[in-house]
């Protein structure tokens, strides 16, 4: 790795979709970890501005949040780490055309594993908290607006997804949002 490399990318098997591991420098002190420089994020998956930054709070465990995603022009990729607790972070591929469309990759993420997600634009997202007292941070790189948010029902067969623990809440907004029907085309990006 080249001495100014800090983010080892993985393949999710979703075109252009990745765990990224960030690097630390740790000494006696305890440790630096860079989690975003949009040089070399740019270079590497196309992100490399931060438009909105946001952060979650899960009290209890088997939460389910999600499916969501933002349609053009509103469309947004997004880095998530977790900062304390562990997640199942789903990411589902909507984008038209796309070799891995309607697929999903499934990590677990935690405080522990300095791994950040990579999301990018014209897929959904959500997670399940693994643990009580979760807390994620987001770096988006467009603007949230409520106009052009949309979400996919989490429990969609046709998502296919296994969520590990038993589902203790899901939100009213996330269990009206609509299965996939068979004419869903996509996201046009």
């Amino acid at each position: 790795m080249p001495r100014d490399e800090r983010f080892i990318l993985n393949p999710l098997g979703l075109v252009g979709a990745y765990r990224i591991t960030c690097r630390k420098l740790e000494d006696e002190r305890g440790f630096l970890e860079r989690m975003f420089c949009g040089r070399e994020l740019a270079e590497r998956v196309g992100f490399g501005t931060i438009a909105q930054i946001n952060r979650t709070f899960t009290r209890l465990a088997g939460v389910v949040r999600g499916m969501h995603y933002q349609m053009p022009p509103s469309a947004e990729a997004k880095m998530v780490t977790c900062l304390h607790g562990k997640i199942l972070d789903v990411i589902v591929d909507l984008r038209k055309g796309s070799p891995t469309f309607l697929h999903h990759a499934a990590i677990t993420l935690s405080a522990d594993d300095n791994c950040v997600l990579f999301v990018p634009r014209g897929f959904a997202h959500g997670f399940q908290t693994l643990q009580p007292d979760t807390e994620l941070l987001y770096l988006h790189d467009n603007y949230y607006d409520p106009g052009h948010e949309h979400g996919l029902f989490p429990l969609d067969p046709e998502l296919g997804v296994r969520w590990p623990l038993q589902i203790s809440q899901i939100s009213d907004r996330d269990r009206s949002h609509p299965i996939i029907s068979k004419d869903f085309e996509g996201v046009i990006l």
